[in-house]
């Protein structure tokens, strides 16, 4: 009985069919099966070490050409980034709406240091990269970023494929919330221990840890009543969890409803870090480039 052959050119010919139907409108066909043989020397190398791609390509040409053609690639040419977010979005095996997650990163390459802002789907425990933005600074992001970049989904694939939206303790402020809330944006994001919340009945300001500070371990709580935070109205919900150091510490999410699923879904967040160590020391190596110009980065 014959068997399917396996190698990496098949599947790079399976992708170029692929990347033909999605692509071809806006890229001609050496561009999609260099993109295709990239994909797969990838997948096969697992770094992202040019050389190293470069004999990973599945073609006639040797290394050396091989390289030469990525480094021109990087060099001149400018991804858009639109194409490979549609791409993605086009090949999630169900339908939306989704959990989106967003989270940051701060990277250095060579001297330079870049910021990175991430917007994931999480599907079946895997985030999926879809829209990203890369800044020449370390730090928190700011709200107009944040604002940005979700709005840039939105435009791409609308805002009714968004389930939820949930995000760390960085992502929090009374313009980030409002915004939220305006749009109707479901969401979960933890709050630090030390956050101040307002009873919006009585006009009493205490520590939200003083909501919850007579749950035990591994105990969840949410309450039905709005509480103010940066003046901006959400639910409250906790856990008690063991942190990094296995010491017990508050998980608080604000939401904009629903906060009796808020601790469950929150947990979706930690997808998002899968993928961003994914581009780093335990995956691809990203810093391996040695690439300092974001553009050459972002591709």
């Amino acid at each position: 009985m014959k068997t399917k052959d396996s190698k990496v050119s098949y599947k790079s010919s399976d992708l170029t069919s692929v990347l033909v139907e999605h692509f071809g409108k806006s890229l001609n066909l050496a561009r999609i099966k260099f993109i295709s043989l990239f994909i797969c020397a990838l997948c096969k190398v697992q770094v992202v070490c040019f050389e190293k791609l470069a004999c990973g390509f599945e073609n006639s040409c040797d290394s050396n050409s091989s390289l030469r053609r990525i480094q021109r690639f990087m060099a001149d040419y400018k991804l858009d980034k639109d194409l490979i977010a549609k791409l993605i979005f086009a090949l999630l095996p169900h339908d939306p709406p989704y959990s989106i997650a967003m989270d940051r990163t701060n990277r250095k390459f060579g001297e330079t240091n870049i910021n990175i802002l991430l917007l994931a789907i999480v599907y079946k425990g895997v985030a999926f990269p879809i829209i990203f933005k890369l800044m020449p600074k370390r730090g928190n992001s700011h709200t107009k970023e944040r604002i940005e970049i979700v709005n840039h989904y939105i435009r791409l694939f609308g805002k009714q494929t968004i389930q939820y939206l949930v995000a760390d303790r960085e992502f929090v402020g009374e313009h980030w919330i409002d915004y939220l809330n305006f749009n109707r944006i479901e969401y979960h994001i933890r709050i630090r221990d030390n956050f101040r919340v307002t009873n919006p009945k009585t006009g009493k300001r205490f520590k939200a840890t003083w909501l919850f500070s007579d749950l035990k371990l591994n105990e969840t709580r949410f309450l039905h009543s709005i509480y103010n935070i940066h003046n901006q109205l959400c639910y409250l919900s906790a856990s008690k969890i063991k942190n990094k150091e296995g010491k017990p510490e508050f998980q608080i999410i604000v939401s904009f409803c629903k906060p009796e699923i808020a601790q469950k879904i929150y947990k979706e967040r930690r997808q998002i870090e899968t993928a961003f160590r994914a581009k780093k020391t335990s995956g691809f190596n990203l810093e391996d480039t040695h690439l300092t110009d974001i553009e050459r980065i972002e591709n």
